[in-house]
Order: C-alpha cells, then structure tokens, then sequence
C-alpha cells in the first residue's frame, strides 16, 4: 500500500488547532459520504490498517473534528411536510437574551437548525412541522410568548435542493 504524502491543514473545531494530513483528509471525505462504511472497507479505500484507521477515527472524535456521526431522516416521510427559515431579531443584543434564545432555540424540537448571524436578523432557524396549525402554535408558543423578540419573518420552504452537513476537506 503506497501512502501519499502528508498535507497539512489547520482547522479549528472547539478552538484548537487539529493537523489534517491526506489520509485524515480521506477519511473524513469517506465517512461524510457514508458513515456506515465498515473500518475494513474504509482501511482498503484510504491504504492503511484497519487498526491504525480505527485510531485514526478515534482520534478525529476525541479532538472535536468528528462532532457526532447521524441518520438523516427525511421530514416529508415523517409527517413533517412544511419547512419554514426564520428570521428572527432580539428586542436588544445583550449576552444574558443572547445565551437564553441559544438554550431556547437549542431546547426545542422544531428547530432543526439555528444560527447565530449578522445583518438584518440575529438568528436565523430552520423549523418543520406537520402544517400550518401546527406551525401557527409553534410560532405562538416560541415567538409571541418571548419579550426578548422585536420581531420574526417565516419564509416557507418549498424545494430542499440540497441538505447536508458534508464539509469538503481537501486531500493532497
């Protein structure tokens, strides 16, 4: 098995520095294409050991660079057929209103995604429901009931051209 050279590349999940060589590289490409590859099929693709790419996986977990391995369950086969993006601005940017939307936003199963943003909107979130009732009480429940929001606007999803959490991360 030859191995190409090591690339270096710096990124920075959790705020530390972690070296990304090729073969890193590699593995991470792979496993964000499936996460369900077996270490044998991922040691073949990538030249090593299944031993040393189970290391290696280990230790893209332990630093942070792997978050967390998912299924990606589609809504519209769930029930959940209306998708919504909100922007949503705070009554004032303060860090204690910042902090508590950020648990808020983190504690309700509505929102799939939510980002913290410049420009027009503080946040920006990504809802799903089942339809439009269901969304009228989230949005009394989540967004009218909070002081600390001036205002949010719903845009209604109505094609998901791409979904996906792949970060491209380049080999040598």
């Amino acid at each position: 098995m030859s191995r190409k050279p090591a690339l270096r590349r710096s990124i920075r999940p959790n705020s530390s520095t972690i070296a990304i060589d090729a073969i890193d590289a590699a593995i991470l490409n792979q496993l964000q294409r499936n996460n369900r590859i077996t270490t044998d099929s991922l040691a073949m693709i990538v030249g090593l050991s299944p031993t040393t790419c189970q290391r290696r996986m280990k230790k893209l977990r332990n630093t942070g660079v792997i978050e967390g391995d998912v299924s990606i369950v589609s809504p519209k086969a769930i029930g959940r057929r209306l998708a919504m993006m909100v922007l949503v601005s705070l009554e004032r940017e303060r860090t204690d209103i910042i902090d508590r939307f950020k648990q808020a936003i983190r504690s309700t199963p509505e929102v799939m995604s939510g980002y913290y943003v410049t420009g027009e909107a503080d946040f920006v979130l990504i809802t799903t429901s089942s339809d439009m009732e269901e969304f009228e009480e989230f949005t009394r429940r989540f967004f009218y009931k909070n002081q600390d929001i001036k205002r949010f606007k719903t845009l209604v999803i109505m094609d998901r051209v791409k979904t996906g959490f792949f970060v491209p991360v380049e080999a040598g």
